[in-house]
C-alpha cells in the first residue's frame, strides 16, 4: 500500500534514510560521503521539509503498519540567473527514492516513481529527474529502465598533494 507521508511513521523513515546512507557508504569509492551522528534526524527532517516548501510531497510504502519504502520529490526551484541560459521547464525533482534492502527488485521502486509521475504531471511538471550517486550501478540501470538519460555529468578528480 502507497500513502502520503504519516508523522507516525517518522522512525521508519529515518531507519530509510540512514540504511540508504550506509550503502552509499559501501559503494563510495571515494570515501567522502560520511555517516555524521545527527544524520538521522536532521536529514529527514531536512528533507521533508524541503519537500513541503518547494510543492513536494513524501509517498511511504507501508507494510504489516511499517514503512518499507519511500520517495520524497518537489518543484525544483530556479534563481533568477538560471533564465539567463536555460528555458526553466517546471520540473519535479525526485530528492530520496528508498528501498529497504530485504524487499528491493520487486517492483516497489517503479510503483513508487509511478505515483510521484502523477503527482508531478497533476502539479503541470513537463519533466521529472533526479540526481544519482555515480557509483550505485543499480540505481542508475533502474532508472534507465524506467525511461530517464543522462543531461549532465558532474566530474571531479582528486588532486595530487
Amino acid at each position: 500500500m502507497i500513502i502520503e507521508y504519516e508523522d507516525k511513521y517518522l522512525e521508519d523513515v529515518r531507519d530509510l534514510m540512514v540504511e540508504l546512507e550506509e550503502y552509499i557508504l559501501s559503494i563510495d569509492e571515494d570515501h567522502l560521503d560520511q555517516l555524521h551522528p545527527d544524520y538521522r534526524v536532521k536529514m529527514t527532517e531536512y528533507a521533508l521539509k524541503e519537500a513541503k516548501e518547494n510543492e513536494g510531497i513524501c509517498y511511504l510504502a507501508i507494510k504489516e503498519d511499517k514503512a518499507i519504502g519511500l520517495i520524497i520529490g518537489r518543484i525544483r526551484p530556479y534563481e533568477p540567473q538560471d533564465y539567463l541560459d536555460y528555458t526553466c521547464p517546471k520540473t519535479g525533482e525526485v530528492t530520496e527514492l528508498i528501498i529497504s534492502k530485504h524487499i528491493r527488485g520487486k517492483g516497489l521502486g517503479d510503483k513508487l516513481m509511478k505515483k510521484m509521475e502523477r503527482y508531478f504531471q497533476e502539479k503541470g511538471c513537463t519533466y521529472m529527474g533526479i540526481d544519482v550517486f555515480a557509483y550505485n550501478e543499480n540505481a542508475i540501470h533502474f532508472y534507465e529502465k524506467e525511461g530517464y538519460h543522462n543531461r549532465m555529468h558532474h566530474v571531479i578528480k582528486k588532486l595530487e598533494e
